[in-house]
């Protein structure tokens, strides 16, 4: 592991670190006056909770931004301006206090905000609501900075995704699956699109499928001139609905939406051009093929120019094209093809520079993720970054000083961190200082960043830097009370390893062992798994509650264990797109040859190995007990997909193509196939109101199971959802998992 040691580094607790000291100077109670964690600490108290920063805003001059700071003797909360140059508080933006709404008498809590582009006005939402992982709707009010008049944008109903136009006057916003727009000056409400109907048509958010697997919600963005407003529509009337029934009515209620599995048909989706003056709608001419994608789409810096991205149904063939406004007619100025498949990113590295002249984007085609110039006719002017590394994140690009910002994993895999280079590719500088992950946003003038930044021994430090010399101006957050907290409880080393797996390929985990490890005893060991393409849980980074819940197993005896399969991120694109028609395959095959390397290790118990996860590591967990039946003597699947027929049309045919197309990659390393081959102890969970991996894939699993004669345990959480949260539940769900490893492993 001699690649390893340049960055890892031990825990070295508070208590401990008296080295210099006479050990006699140490009290010898202090390692049993730290307490042992709890799951009701954990779950319950949610003492171990990371602070951030709360809403920040960068403003236009770049100096100051905004942050939101509860009243230290109400319940509402203030938008305080900060300038950059010191971090401190200059003034009160938004008194809290005068956010009355109508005959109200009180001031209204708000759960979003947003500056308006001349920053005389902020738009609040209050009372939102969840629809599913990235939707929501709720009640907007416009505040006059000036003013200090506070009026609800609209009195008909919540609204959802309302963004101000680029010159401040007016505010768009969807309903009941319909676009609108509101003239702020007389407050005049004008409507778009009427033709949007429930579970059939819907114009300016997403359907189910884009808005869980290409990230976004909002469908809708405004011209830069604000003359103009781009929408998508997604025509879902032949889309097979799912029927999903609540528990909590004598009758169980049943609820309906739409959602396209593997192999069955899409919502056909359009763009359309609305232009304000004379209320006239241009559709835009996306190609003949409606059995297709446009997983993003954008205005350039012209604002008669769309830039849209569409993607085959298979989406191993990108086209990045370029739209007239007024007559609709649209140009491919870029195209990539793959034997696999192109990945289109969350974080959407595609930028439009102010010249006018040119975009940057990313690509996977030199086999690793890297930043490309090109000019506006797609033209490629060169690489910018090059190298056996990933980009992670375009940060941002600074055309006054002609550099540009970017995360990547240059270091290690297992860490990210923040680089500037010019755009030419040269005189590339590393940012970040520590191992860890690093984060940052950049103001608008690019001459400050708010830096986040964790690893596996830091929780989340918050921090105002200046650019680009990336000097450190103030630390805005340093989680000091979490850090305080920590110091009570028994907390091990979370040991970084790799090992080669049956095939020779180097792969990375991590391993925590009981504070009191022994190395002559021999310990059960817990692997976690999760292993979806282009995940990755082993990463320099601070933890979230499972990796507590960890800890509380290792302090019982237990040894745990994470190891990223092949097939996962930050490795580069051979690694990630091995899997590609086989999902299964070679992921479990790896958390065998894990469970394996472990077994020989001298300190674990070769006879008891367990493995747990949730979701597409519930997927993997079943199948690594039901496969890897000689070596897993335990498993724990969470919210699991049992065949990859059930699951959604994008996530599945990227990595699978159709079942049409591919029935054998669909059933050899499907859970049902398999199911006759479970040996040992089985935990399934699942949430009755799981809208993105149906209850019907445990169902399913059962029922093969049976039919197999196999015995198990299993357990439903009424009207949970895929996270399966809320009031007592994940107390409940990790306590039971707790007493079923405890007897069965």
């Amino acid at each position: 592991m001699p690649e390893l040691l340049q960055y890892i580094k031990p825990i070295i607790f508070r208590g401990l670190a008296f080295a210099g000291i006479i050990l006699s100077q140490i009290p010898t109670v202090y390692a049993q006056e730290k307490q042992p964690l709890s799951l009701e600490a954990i779950f319950e108290e949610d003492i171990f909770h990371q602070y951030g920063i709360s809403d920040i805003r960068w403003m236009n001059d770049g100096r100051h931004y905004t942050s939101v700071v509860p009243d230290d003797t109400a319940y509402y909360s203030h938008i305080m301006r900060h300038d950059a140059r010191t971090a401190e508080v200059t003034d009160t933006l938004v008194n809290g206090a005068r956010l009355i709404a109508g005959d109200e008498p009180y001031a209204l809590v708000f759960d979003n905000y947003i500056l308006s582009p001349d920053e005389q006005k902020v738009l609040f939402a209050t009372e939102q609501e969840s629809i599913y992982r990235r939707s929501s709707k709720a009640y907007y009010y416009i505040y006059d900075i000036a003013q200090r008049t506070f009026l609800a944008l609209d009195n008909r109903g919540k609204q959802s995704y309302a963004t101000f136009s680029p010159d401040g006057s007016k505010v768009a916003f969807v309903r009941n699956n319909n676009l609108f727009y509101v003239t702020l000056n007389n407050r005049q409400l004008h409507q778009v699109t009427d033709d949007g109907k429930s579970n059939s048509l819907i114009n300016g958010s997403t359907d189910w499928v884009y808005e869980e697997e290409f990230g976004f919600a909002k469908a809708f963005h405004w011209s830069p001139d604000s003359e103009k407003i781009a929408f998508l529509s997604f025509d879902e009337t032949k889309v097979k609905e799912y029927n999903m029934q609540r528990w909590n009515a004598l009758y169980p209620e049943d609820y309906r939406f739409k959602y396209p599995k593997a192999g069955e048909q899409n919502s056909i989706v359009s763009l359309s051009i609305y232009h304000l003056d004379d209320d006239k709608t241009v559709k835009v001419d996306v190609g003949n093929e409606t059995d297709m994608y446009i997983p993003r789409f954008r205005w350039t810096q012209n604002p008669d120019l769309l830039s849209f991205i569409r993607m085959n149904r298979l989406q191993n063939q990108m086209e990045l094209l370029h739209t007239n406004a007024a007559t609709g007619e649209s140009k491919v100025i870029l195209s990539e093809n793959s034997d696999t498949y192109v990945d289109v990113e969350f974080n959407d590295n595609l930028i439009y520079l102010e010249d006018g002249k040119h975009f940057i984007m990313s690509s996977e085609r030199s086999g690793f993720k890297h930043i490309y110039l090109y000019t506006m006719d797609g033209k490629e002017v060169r690489q910018i970054t090059q190298g056996k590394w990933e980009v992670s994140e375009l940060l941002g690009v600074d055309e006054k000083r002609d550099i540009l910002y970017y995360t990547s994993t240059e270091v290690s895999p297992l860490e990210r961190h923040v680089y500037v280079i010019n755009r030419q590719g040269k005189k590339k500088r590393k940012l970040s200082q520590e191992h860890g992950t690093y984060g940052a946003d950049f103001s608008p003038t690019f001459d400050y960043y708010i830096q986040k930044y964790s690893s596996a021994q830091q929780p989340l430090q918050v921090s105002l830097h200046q650019a680009p010399s990336g000097d450190l101006v103030q630390m805005l957050e340093e989680n000091q009370e979490l850090q305080d907290t920590l110091k009570r409880y028994q907390l091990s080393d979370k040991e970084f390893f790799t090992f080669r797996n049956s095939e020779d390929t180097l792969l990375y985990g991590y391993m925590i062992k009981p504070t009191d490890f022994n190395p002559s005893q021999e310990y059960p060991v817990l692997m976690y798994v999760y292993g979806g393409p282009g995940s990755q849980l082993v990463q320099d980074s601070w933890m979230r509650d499972r990796d507590y819940w960890h800890h509380c197993l290792t302090e019982q005896g237990y040894i745990v264990v994470c190891v990223d399969n092949r097939g996962t991120g930050g490795r580069g694109r051979e690694f990630k797109h091995v899997t590609y028609r086989q999902l299964g395959k070679y992921e479990v095959q790896d958390q065998i040859d894990g469970a394996r390397y472990l077994s020989r290790l001298p300190f674990v118990d070769p006879e008891r190995i367990g493995i747990w996860g949730w979701s597409y590591g519930g997927y993997m967990s079943s199948l690594a007990l039901f496969v890897g039946n000689d070596i897993f003597k335990t498993a724990i699947a969470v919210a699991p997909v049992t065949n990859w027929r059930f699951y959604d049309t994008v996530y599945t045919e990227r990595y699978l193509q159709t079942p049409q197309l591919n029935a054998e990659g669909y059933d050899a390393y499907s859970p049902l196939s398999h199911a006759a081959g479970m040996k040992g102890n089985f935990l399934l969970v699942h949430g009755t109101g799981d809208d993105n991996v149906h209850v019907q894939n445990s169902l399913m699993l059962q029922d093969a199971l049976i039919a197999a004669g196999k015995q198990f345990d299993s357990f439903f959480y009424p009207n949970r959802n895929h996270s399966i949260y809320g009031g007592n539940t994940r107390l409940h769900l990790f306590r039971m998992m707790t007493n079923f490893l405890e007897d069965n492993l």
